[in-house]
């Protein structure tokens, strides 16, 4: 697989990407992904179970197969197969971008929202798939310039979705916005800070982790960490194929299906293309084809055992570019852990604790650092060299146009979880 290396003159090559660090430093490296995406993975079936009326044991249903795809879809993306995988550190996910699309076939289709929704997920997976060779290509079209602006508009678009978690994240609550939840938020991110100044070596580079357990002790007293939750969830559960029901297919829905999936393909692409330039390797056709397949497997996987389309991580790109750690095995533990997580409730609970204020001081820092590697790959192009800085200048505007009307609210893409986590919602799941 190329990642092999024997013998000094070997060892002297190897791409940090390929490096397999100590058991120690891979355990808590992955951990410190897990914590960074998991509010983002869990909110999507969170939301649409709660919208749907599902009963907490059949919400949960959702929440362990949305874990257990990312986890396979995390794993194909780091390690690979065949040609599937970008052989990167790559996080993958349930997207957000699902939500509205299945709210909208619930409100016509009733009862048979979820068959109709998984039968059209099992297409858009093979669509993707097949469609990765010719979508990667396009790729040659988009210069630094390009790149460069669409990756700092993820960067950019992410921030207010931090802003909403350090609020609470659920606007419906009574103590969203409180002087508490900012007041944990503003120690998180001030821990964070801290710990990244003062450590050297590792130490700095599980500041995020450290800080985001320095976060959690002071919400104790607050009850803001729910330990009693953890009573409600199974100890092991196996996801079962088409649990609520055989799929069925809607030609409007799959259409409807497929749309999200290219949306998911274009920032599948983006963030591979953002991933390389931070861990300094940059992403050919080939890379970014592999990286597609993964999603396509991934997200049909996902119909058959009750999930949603899978798509990139935004905030685990930060991640690595804050820490450092660019190894793809870290990340490929994380998988792991994350197939666990989907198979044990209870693990997946513990991580769950962590309260979304606490996440959302941690958001603050990760989600700039991707704005930065866009900045980043924007110096690589000409500003004065055709029409490149009328290009960023237009774009740039039209976004902080549109974040000044939405009145600053965080936006539904990507990951904007309006709801409590899974921990703290597992008697009753949140409505949307």
């Amino acid at each position: 697989m190329g990642w092999k290396i024997t013998g000094r003159s070997a060892q002297a090559t190897t791409h940090p990407v390929d490096e397999v660090l100590p058991p120690g430093r891979m355990l808590v490296g992955a951990l410190q992904h897990v914590a960074t995406m998991y509010a983002g993975v869990a909110a999507p079936p969170l939301i649409i179970g709660g919208a749907l009326g599902l009963p907490p044991a059949e919400t949960t249903t959702l929440l362990g197969a949305s874990l257990l795809i990312a986890g396979l879809a995390t794993l194909l993306q780091t390690i690979g197969f065949w040609r599937i995988g970008s052989r990167l550190p790559f996080v993958n996910g349930v997207t957000f971008a699902v939500v509205s699309p299945i709210l909208a076939v619930a409100a016509a289709k009733q009862d048979a929202t979820l068959p109709v929704i998984f039968g059209s997920t099992i297409v858009a997976g093979v669509f993707c798939l097949v469609l990765a060779p010719v979508f990667c290509r396009l790729v040659r079209f988009f210069p630094p310039v390009v790149g460069g602006t669409v990756i700092t508009l993820i960067g950019v678009s992410l921030p207010p979705v931090a802003g909403n978690w350090a609020q609470g994240g659920d606007r419906k609550a009574a103590d969203y916005g409180s002087m508490t939840n900012l007041g944990l938020a503003a120690a998180t991110l001030v821990a964070i800070l801290v710990l990244h100044r003062v450590l050297t070596g590792f130490g700095q580079r599980v500041a995020v982790l450290l800080g985001l357990l320095v976060g959690t002790l002071p919400a104790i007293p607050f009850d803001r960490v729910d330990g009693d939750a953890l009573s409600g969830l199974a100890m092991f559960e196996v996801p079962r194929p088409f649990a609520f029901g055989a799929p069925q297919f809607d030609v409007s829905v799959t259409v409807s299906m497929l749309v999200v999936m290219i949306v998911c393909m274009t920032e599948s692409t983006a963030d591979i293309i953002a991933l390389s330039e931070v861990v300094d390797k940059p992403a050919d056709d080939r890379t970014i084809a592999g990286g597609l397949r993964a999603d396509g497997p991934a997200t049909a996987f996902g119909g058959v055992f009750n999930g949603f389309a899978c798509t990139a991580f935004a905030q685990n790109i930060g991640l690595v570019a804050l820490t450092r750690i660019r190894s793809r095995f870290v990340v490929a533990v994380c998988g792991g852990f994350l197939v666990l997580m989907g198979l044990m409730p209870i693990v997946g609970g513990l991580v769950a604790l962590v309260p979304q204020p606490i996440l959302g001081g941690a958001g603050v820092v990760l989600f700039g650092t991707v704005a930065v590697a866009g900045i980043r790959t924007l110096g690589k192009a000409d500003p004065n060299a055709g029409s490149n800085a009328l290009i960023v200048a237009v774009v740039l505007n039209l976004l902080l146009n549109h974040t000044s009307r939405a009145g600053g609210k965080a936006p539904a893409e990507p990951t904007d979880p309006a709801v409590t986590l899974p921990a703290q919602s597992a008697q009753q799941p949140t409505r949307a």
